[in-house]
């Protein structure tokens, strides 16, 4: 596990001062629910990949029924905010979160009912092993359901991806549509659906630029620091751009390990 934490306690703050508690990716709950549509949750076994601040290992179990839910990251800062926000919720019994090295899943075969995960699987280069292992720890006719950050196309980057990209400093493997859909395709899954987010996304951005800009700006920079939100200005002025024109995507993924 690299010794360079992307999420630390401030990072985990600001992003929840846009997304709100518990969520370190856009659209709160509603996208949520959005990737779950048509996913059978109740009484199931869910694994939650970079759960993050644990807001959606927690609605999964409280909303969704799951039987069990285990979040797992590779970041302690985010593995500690989650544990905690388990424990204030009261979902201890339903909710593990573990502290994970990057690599395999460490789940048995056909071990898990769905795999979950919300906009994490961008910092998995490797997309063909990902839905490899994926399929490996499902049960026959086991979902797996994400939300992750898509380019439009399997060439290098545009100049202006490329600078948000590096404006971001995260670790950012973005995979084309054509490419995810083959991925999974030739892991086995079945009844495979990328439902693309860009225009919802295109929109929502924009308005977060706008409040990052606008009247609560002064409150941003005294919790997190002048420097801290100018930044967060300039990555968003870039992420809206590469949205705008279409090459950012993000997508909703969803697929079936045949029974």
């Amino acid at each position: 596990m690299s010794d360079e934490v992307l999420y630390d306690q401030q990072v985990i703050e600001f992003l929840e001062d846009i997304w709100g508690d518990g969520f370190l990716s856009p659209g709160g709950a509603g996208e949520v629910r959005r990737v779950l549509k048509g996913v059978n949750v109740d009484g199931k076994l869910v694994i939650d990949i970079g759960c993050g601040s644990g807001a959606c290992a927690i609605l999964l179990a409280k909303e969704y029924h799951a039987k069990r839910v285990v979040g797992i990251d590779v970041e302690k800062p985010v593995c500690d905010a989650a544990t905690n926000r388990v424990k204030a919720e009261g979902v201890s019994d339903k909710v593990q979160i573990q502290l994970v090295e990057p690599g395999p899943l460490p789940f048995t075969n056909d071990e898990v009912d769905v795999v979950f995960s919300k906009d994490a699987i961008i910092h998995i280069p490797d997309k063909e092993t990902m839905a490899l292992d994926a399929f490996r720890i499902l049960k026959p006719g086991g979902q797996f359901a994400a939300s992750d950050w898509l380019i439009s196309h399997d060439n290098d980057p545009s100049p202006q991806m490329a600078d948000y990209i590096k404006a971001e400093g995260l670790d950012f493997a973005m995979a084309s549509p054509s490419r995810y859909a083959n991925a999974m395709k030739r892991a086995g899954f079945v009844d495979i659906e990328l439902v693309n987010r860009n225009s919802w996304y295109a929109t929502e951005a924009d308005k977060e630029l706008q409040w990052l800009k606008g009247a609560k700006r002064s409150e941003l920079q005294e919790r997190h620091g002048k420097d801290f939100i100018d930044h967060q200005v300039e990555i968003w002025s870039k992420l809206v751009t590469v949205l705008k024109s279409g090459e950012h995507c993000p997508h909703h993924i969803r697929a079936r390990k045949p029974f």
